[in-house]
């Protein structure tokens, strides 16, 4: 009873024993914080509980709980009970085995540190960005340069044809052959080469790109490389790199879009009278890029044994194979019209396509089954390495024109750039092409490492189209009539008609977003939940118990991490970098241990629910994108130098981050559905978010200073169009954009002169021969009349929008640009403008 007494009073709070329950909380929240192992925990409570003087019952229940935790044979009895409730429950989420095979492919890379909570920054700023070789810059300087020149992307996309020299030079020049190694006849190129190809190309012609890209990407040249036999490779490979043999890859159907999963093409095995074994195939594919026009199709399909004659049962699986297009029985030869740009998207069949198995599946008969692992392990190409690159190179192209657009063209007597309803979108257009080009770049630092993180490509598709999307509507508003209106001189419109395109293919954005980022991450990058979940699945107690209890361990952790962190703000929390990355890398903490916590509670609380929660699930992936963009900003800021004039980008850059992270965790607050805790969600918690935001929208300092870089210094300007195509020839649209803006920022002193003097009542402001009436009065001297009069006159030039008679609207050909009349028009209305 004296032993009751003591304990129970120490529990009703017997002042006495007060300092005996801080020192074992403190012990507590040290040990969870730093994620000490539980001994730590129940040695430093028991100095505690003795050193304050807690009872000698107290201390020994104490221990005595511990160790239950602590010794693995009785743990497990506990893990047991939990492992048959969580199956009876159906608490863990039901995967089939294509889901399965999708999770197991590839690896997981730092978005592994993202969901862990406590992030190693370390680690995640000191991988390397690859520096392309002598012969990959030559390449780029002068064959993708020379391409980029004879492209013609308004007649090209009038005409619906590419120009036969310029598909006759991808094809002469190993264009279709990047990735294939140099042994085979093929480029060899990195990864990183493989996107700046692709970044420079998308900045001048949208179709040019798929083309290029389409063959580098998922399709029988990377399979071959991965999983051909060697007399494949050896027969195929010098073909595909010589443009010899043009592929198409077959994946989609009416019925399989971003679910592959869901093929329903076939090949059925027999035996030919020659004894070989033989497939028939069935298919139905389309939206299957260059198939019009290819000489092998790679196809993906559902392979049946009925006489199992490989004595594996009748349904092997999907299978990817080698079909050349001239075999009786594939039709080819028409065309989908993908928004207009004149890419090669085509459907194609096959019936009773007979060809030899061994020769035809991919990795002979040892691919038998073997194609969904096989896609899932190479569509991270086209994700990470092919669209963030398209995306980069148009985002490049809109800081370049904009920028250009908002100095040249005048409202009310002034550049259109100095409005600030301008300003802002310029700072969202010049911010988007600093996070896509930084976003690229990280995500290649993986790929040309030899590591293919299909969550992080997924990351890297997602976010480098939708941004590329957004940039593209703002700088469609800040171009205006001249962005709407089609014609050589028109810079921006087929490349914003094609933009939905990138949007929907290789696997659509909004399944990327809510299945795949999430999703596939939740339990993939996850460290402990798939390892719960095999062990289940496998009554696997041992693996279970260790699963369970380190996720245990995982969430104490993050719960006290998150909750320390939201009332410091972070601001203790030890950073790799110094100066203005060093807030962010502690803000980036803080996010990443609530981001744990609440992913747990999420799989805790809806467990098999979740996987159709698809809202939640969305903002988990904004969530995590936004973690992982910011953290590739940081990267290439870090890298660059910490350039002082780059600053406004990081900064810009950071707070869309935080904002959008602070949107989707209200979000995943305020409809977190739970029963009972529901109201905590929604209530208490979010209020507490609100109050102590993780980030705010940029101000409006930040966006007018960003605005200002994209349009006046010359440096950052450079920078930031770095890897994208610029035409020199004169009457080019974006070198006669060049050209002005270059003459009149030389012009601006003179300008400036004449608005003084104006100012001063020297000149009158509304004289329609200002400039003479300057001359005249020695504001300005001759030299710099002529400047001014030459600046005013490309400006004009500038401005200008293509016109058609009927016959070149109807017709698409043209017989001259349709600017030669407005620019002759406009000359010398142009020398007596007046500018203020």
């Amino acid at each position: 009873m004296e032993a009751w007494s003591e304990f129970s009073g120490f529990f009703l709070n017997d002042p006495t024993y007060w300092p005996a329950v801080i020192g074992t909380i403190v012990a507590f929240i040290a040990t969870a914080y730093f994620g000490l192992p539980l001994i730590v925990w129940t040695v430093l409570g028991l100095v505690a509980l003795a050193g304050f003087g807690a009872p000698f019952a107290v201390a020994a229940v104490f221990l005595a709980v511990c160790l239950v935790f602590l010794i693995p044979p009785i743990r497990r009895l506990v893990s047991l009970v939990v492992m048959k409730t969580m199956k009876s429950l159906k608490l863990i989420p039901q995967i089939s085995q294509t889901e399965r095979t999708a999770l197991e492919a590839g690896v997981v890379w730092m978005e592994q540190e993202l969901f862990s909570g406590h992030p190693n920054f370390k680690k995640m700023l000191d991988q390397p960005y690859h520096e392309l070789s002598q012969a990959e810059q030559s390449f780029l300087d002068n064959e993708v340069e020379t391409l980029c020149a004879m492209v013609d992307d308004y007649k090209f996309y009038r005409t619906r044809e590419m120009d036969p020299q310029a598909w006759e030079f991808i094809r002469r020049k190993g264009f279709l052959g990047m990735i294939i190694p140099k042994e085979y006849g093929g480029l060899g190129f990195s990864h990183s080469m493989h996107s700046a190809v692709i970044q420079k190309i998308s900045s001048r012609s949208i179709g040019t790109a798929i083309y290029v890209m389409v063959p580098n990407s998922l399709g029988p040249a990377e399979l071959l490389v991965r999983y051909g036999t060697d007399s494949q490779k050896k027969k195929y490979l010098p073909r595909l790199a010589s443009g010899e043999e043009v592929p198409c890859f077959g994946l989609t159907e009416p019925t399989a879009g971003s679910d592959a999963g869901s093929i329903t093409s076939e090949g059925v095995l027999f035996k030919g009278q020659d004894g070989k074994v033989y497939m028939r195939l069935n298919w139905n594919k389309r939206w299957i890029t260059l198939a019009a026009i290819s000489s092998l199709i790679g196809l993906a399909f559902r392979l049946r044994d009925p006489e199992n004659l490989l004595g594996k049962g009748e349904d092997l699986g999907i299978t990817c194979a080698l079909i050349p297009s001239n075999l009786k029985g594939v039709v080819i030869g028409k065309r989908h019209d993908p928004l207009g740009v004149p890419f090669h998207n085509c459907p194609t069949q096959g019936h009773d396509v007979v060809i030899e198995a061994e020769e035809a599946i991919i990795g002979g008969m040892g691919g038998v089954g073997q194609g969904w692992q096989m896609l899932m392990e190479c569509l991270g190409a086209g994700r990470g390495i092919s669209l963030p690159a398209q995306s980069a190179g148009g985002t490049k192209l809109c800081a370049r024109i904009c920028g250009n657009q908002a100095v040249i063209r005048k409202q009310f007597g002034v550049s259109i750039g100095k409005f600030e309803g301008v300003e802002e979108h310029l700072a969202r257009i010049g911010g988007g092409a600093y996070m896509v080009e930084a976003l690229r770049l990280y995500v290649l630092s993986a790929l040309d490492q030899h590591i293919s993180p299909p969550v992080v490509t997924a990351i890297a598709k997602f976010n480098a189209t939708e941004i590329g999307r957004n940039v593209m509507n703002d700088a469609m508003d800040v171009m205006g009539g001249a962005g709407i209106s089609m014609g050589p001189r028109n810079t921006l419109a087929i490349t914003y008609t094609g933009m939905p395109i990138g949007i929907t293919v290789e696997g659509a954005n909004i399944l990327t977003r809510t299945l795949m980022i999430f999703g596939q991450g939740a339990l993939r990058a996850h460290p402990y939940a798939f390892k719960e979940v095999n062990a289940i699945e496998r009554n696997d107690l041992k693996g279970f118990d260790d699963a369970f209890w380190g996720h245990i361990g995982h969430i104490v952790r993050n719960t006290v991490r998150s909750v320390v962190l939201s009332l410091t703000r972070a601001y203790f929390v030890w950073s790799p970098v110094g100066g203005p990355s060093r807030r962010y890398v502690q803000k980036l903490s803080w996010v990443s241990a609530t981001f744990a916590i609440l992913t747990d509670m999420a799989m805790g609380l809806l467990g098999g629910k979740l996987k159709v929660k698809e809202k939640l699930t969305g903002r988990f992936a904004d969530v995590l994108s936004w973690m992982f963009i910011a953290t590739a900003v940081i990267k290439r800021y870090e890298a660059e130098g910490r350039r002082k004039e780059d600053k406004i980008f990081l900064d810009f850059a950071m707070a869309t981050a935080f904002q959008k992270i602070q949107d989707a965790f209200d979000g995943i607050m305020g409809n977190f559905d739970v029963p009972v805790l529901g109201w905590f969600f929604s209530g208490p918690l979010r209020w507490w978010s609100r109050f102590n935001f993780v980030g705010l929208a940029a101000s409006d300092r930040l966006t007018h200073r960003v605005a200002e870089a994209i349009m006046y210094n010359e440096g950052q300007r450079d920078r930031l169009a770095k890897g994208m195509y610029m035409p020199t020839t004169p009457g080019e649209a974006i070198a006669r954009l060049e050209t002005a803006y270059q003459a009149i920022r030389k012009a601006e002193g003179v300008e400036k002169k004449v608005r003084a003097a104006v100012h001063a009542r020297k000149l009158n402001k509304k004289s329609k021969t200002l400039w003479d009436d300057a001359l005249k009065a020695g504001v300005i001297t001759a030299q710099e009349q002529a400047m001014i009069g030459e600046a005013e006159k490309l400006r004009w030039d500038a401005i200008q929008v293509d016109e058609f008679t009927q016959e070149e609207y109807l017709t698409g050909i043209l017989k001259n640009s349709g600017s030669s009349a407005a620019t002759s028009a406009g000359a010398s209305r142009a020398k007596s403008s007046v500018s203020h």
